[in-house]
């Protein structure tokens, strides 16, 4: 059993559409840049901002057991090689166990979970997070899906603990929804560091769909290039409806 605090129901989406302003929680300290919008540009990203969600405010239950067990460890990599590692799961609400979408009830929120590691090589025999680097990550600036987040009901968020031990408390992670899909953009701040090398941080998002298996769905930003690579995903299904485009004709 996954063990945080309860939050499940779905939120009100704040999506902001039509011109409303969103009340996001994602400061951690000072203001960034996407704080006041002084372009077109940052006045769009402000538009499209969600309110992001703690990881550890998350009561979750069992994981669901798929061909490679109830983790999925991947690779996100370009031509010139690994970029990032990835960990993936998805999980029931708590009380559900085991996780299986045949037995599980029709209103079951599943929540995909993926841990990052910028710079690692997620090689079997060193474990997820350690041993031989496949790159030297000194600014990783962006996680994203690559693909529609069918589904997604508009709770998406982030390990705020792990966001300020892998940079500080001026950290800024803004969620904003890209084509459908789901982005999110860390913002250092003025302290200097940054989110680098070895330094896992935890994403999150919340769907009414299960996985349908693995897609190369996900890519991370990071010392100026992207790579991507393959997690759970779920298939779009008829009626179901995504929060990141529900709301607005532009997204």
């Amino acid at each position: 059993m996954i063990r945080q605090s309860a939050i499940f129901a779905l939120p009100l989406l704040a999506l902001a559409a039509c011109g409303d302003s969103v009340d996001s929680d994602n400061s951690a300290g000072d203001a960034t840049d996407l704080e006041v919008a002084t372009t077109d540009g940052e006045m769009e990203a402000m538009a499209a901002k969600l309110v992001s969600q703690d990881f550890g405010d998350l009561d979750l239950g069992a994981k669901i057991v798929g061909p490679q067990g109830p983790e999925v460890k991947q690779r996100l990599e370009n031509a010139s090689g690994g970029l990032a590692d990835i960990t993936s799961y998805v999980a029931c609400p708590a009380g559900i166990d085991p996780c299986d979408p045949k037995t599980a009830p029709d209103d079951t929120i599943y929540t995909y979970v993926h841990i990052i590691f910028p710079g690692e090589d997620n090689d079997a025999s060193t474990g997820s997070g350690s041993g031989v680097d496949s790159s030297h990550v000194e600014s990783a600036t962006n996680f994203r899906m690559t693909s529609p987040a069918h589904g997604f009901t508009g709770f998406a968020g982030y390990s705020k603990l792990e966001a300020i031990a892998a940079v500080d408390e001026s950290v800024d992670i803004v969620i904003t929804c890209v084509d459908g899909a789901i982005s999110w953009t860390i913002n250092a701040g003025d302290g200097g560091d940054q989110w680098q090398q070895g330094e896992p941080l935890t994403f999150f998002w919340q769907s009414t769909l299960p996985p349908n298996g693995p897609s190369d769905a996900y890519l991370i930003e990071a010392n100026g290039v992207s790579a991507t690579g393959p997690g759970p995903y779920p298939a779009a299904a008829d009626g179901v409806s995504n929060a990141c485009t529900a709301s607005s004709t532009d997204r």
